[in-house]
């Protein structure tokens, strides 16, 4: 990545700073971002109709703010040797979340995980090689953690990942 387009992570310890509100300059370097996480700075300045400086602290300030979260590549998983995706609900032993987001977070393939509302307590999406691979780590990794009461396994046969509105 060219220099002019590095820009400090966010911090880790989960201590962030208020958030502040963001205007039009705000939202639309993000609409940029999220389209080309690799647009430099240059060209979100030109966009937007600012000074390479004040795109620059801006970018940071989203960063700090914890607005911007990192930035990353969208992956095609059929084409990356990933071609089963599925989306597993579970039900989790109460109040173990922190510990089952935690063994989660580390099984191969995991892509998103929240905790939600409903019938279930847990939304996770996987991608694996083929469906062998993805009845193992339901059968033999998720079903084998104590706090997992039950598990459903949603099958993904298409996917469309939708852009950010202009």
């Amino acid at each position: 990545m060219p220099e002019e387009q590095m820009v400090p992570e966010a911090p880790e310890d989960g201590h962030r700073p208020p958030a502040r509100p963001l205007d039009p300059v705000d939202r639309s370097i993000l609409r940029m971002l999220q389209l080309d996480g690799r647009a430099s700075i240059r060209s979100v300045a030109e966009r937007v109709h600012v000074s390479r400086a004040n795109a620059y602290a801006r970018i940071n300030r989203l960063v700090e703010d914890g607005v911007i979260r990192g930035f990353t590549a969208r992956v095609d998983h059929e084409r990356a040797g990933q071609g089963a995706s599925a989306y597993i609900t579970l039900k989790i032993v109460q109040n173990s979340w922190r510990a089952v987001r935690e063994k989660l977070q580390a099984l191969p393939g995991a892509a998103h995980i929240a905790l939600v509302s409903g019938d279930f307590d847990v939304l996770l999406l996987v991608h694996t090689a083929d469906n062998r691979a993805l009845r193992e780590l339901v059968l033999t990794r998720i079903q084998a953690m104590p706090e997992v009461l039950s598990t459903r396994t949603l099958l993904v046969f298409e996917e469309t990942d939708l852009e950010p509105e202009p």
